[in-house]
């Protein structure tokens, strides 16, 4: 964390999502990695002499999204497969006969690289905090890393790859989620999973499901009558069986998230997830958004106020050009290159050009710049350092992530005047 950050920073000039909906003018003070107080026009603030401040005026804040579903080691991949599939073995046998020599080649850039360019994939479209449906690898949780990543929960793969069910679920913690892909088909064995996870007792309040394509009727009622929950990725559905989940059927299990699963299957990234489940699942803007922030962090066990703009919860924030328009309007057609301000943990992750301005000296050292797709953002992340690691394996400019290509601008310095 930066020293100012830890001294307090004052955020102003901004639209507040307040309740994630209501968008009023405020400032907000940071202290530490949390939000201290926010501070309406017509109350009296602390000086600015003891705080750093960063003026967010033309821009709205929102609270930082939630991915509920990753699997960050994918980043660097392409999309692969020849569908339709009937189900995700059918898929994981035919990408590693057809695709070997691609999948081989991007698994000789080292996990570290592959796991941060994970972590900067979501961080480039305001995602900060990530569930990654994997191990925790050590490269997760050192110092630095892009994004918040979920550590206190259960999980497993799915039922035919993973080689203790019954082992995976008794490791869970009490109290917190059990996260398994189910029903990620279209044949019978993928109808099955569900009836099967409630044999074994593994379906309840700490199941998440994680696709539930192949869930009817009667699979979403039994989800909600033992309290699980789902995660949907409907665009990797899309790609691999020719479908996306039915909302009309999957409403009724009531509590559902959104996630952007990996780079191999998805459309993109996070926010396209989200612009695809508004505009082919029907799901309205106002409902994606909770998926995406308080919904996720309920069914993830986060606390503390996670996923919302409020005093005493995380400063985990994001901030895009104000245009006027209500923020349900405005995330259905939200980019990565919308995103100009990411802050996580009370720590400036990730700037436009324009903001980068207006940070304090502090603030802006140790930031690189990345372009992605001509959109330069400076990131609190060793770019240069992983492009080069990327390159070497795969190629100069043969780095992307999803369709989006990554290079080091050219002609971009340092910030003057610190």
């Amino acid at each position: 964390m930066t020293v100012q950050s830890a001294q307090g920073l004052l955020l102003h000039g901004a639209q507040w999502a307040i309740n994630n909906t209501e968008s009023v003018p405020a400032s907000v003070e940071v202290a530490g990695d949390r939000i201290g107080r926010i501070i309406e026009p017509t109350q009296s603030g602390r000086s600015g002499a003891e705080f750093g401040s960063i003026d967010l005026g033309g821009f709205q804040v929102l609270p930082g999204f939630i991915n509920a579903h990753d699997h960050l080691q994918y980043a660097l991949f392409p999309r692969l497969g020849v569908p339709p599939y009937r189900n995700y073995v059918d898929w994981g046998s035919d990408i590693h006969e057809r695709f070997g020599e691609c999948i081989a080649q991007h698994k000789r850039v080292s996990k570290r690289a592959r796991l941060w360019w994970g972590g900067i994939r979501n961080l480039l479209c305001g995602v900060t905090t990530v569930c990654h449906h994997d191990p925790l690898w050590p490269e997760l949780i050192e110092e630095g890393f892009p994004v918040r990543v979920v550590r206190d929960f259960g999980w497993a793969h799915s039922f035919a790859l993973t080689e203790d069910l019954t082992a995976a679920y008794a490791a869970t913690p009490k109290n917190r989620a059990f996260i398994i892909h189910a029903g990620e088909g279209t044949d019978k064995r993928a109808h099955q999973e569900i009836e099967e996870l409630d044999r074994l007792g593994f379906l309840n309040r700490q199941s998440v499901l994680v696709h539930a394509l192949a869930v009817d009727s009667e699979g979403a009622a039994l989800i909600r009558k033992r309290g699980g929950a789902v995660i949907l990725c409907p665009s990797s559905n899309k790609f691999l069986f020719g479908i996306i989940p039915d909302l009309s059927v999957l409403g009724g299990v009531g509590r559902i998230a959104l996630g952007s699963d990996s780079s191999l299957t998805a459309l993109g990234d996070f926010l396209d997830e989200i612009r695809f489940a508004i505009r082919n699942c029907k799901i309205a803007p106002h409902s994606a958004l909770r998926m995406a922030t308080t919904t996720a962090a309920s069914m993830l066990r986060l606390e503390d106020g996670a996923g919302s703009v409020i005093e005493g919860g995380p400063a985990d924030l994001i901030a895009v050009r104000n245009t006027g328009e209500p923020i349900e309007t405005r995330l259905q057609k939200l980019t990565m290159h919308d995103i100009e301000f990411v802050m996580i943990q009370g720590e400036v992750k990730l700037v436009s050009p324009r903001l980068l301005e207006r940070l304090p000296c502090a603030l802006k050292r140790d930031l690189e710049p990345l372009q992605v797709d001509g959109s330069i953002r400076w990131l609190r992340a060793p770019v240069l350092e992983l492009l080069t690691a990327a390159e070497q394996v795969l190629g100069e400019d043969k780095v992307h992530l999803g369709y989006r290509k990554l290079t080091i601008p050219a002609g971009v310095e340092a910030p003057h005047g610190c």
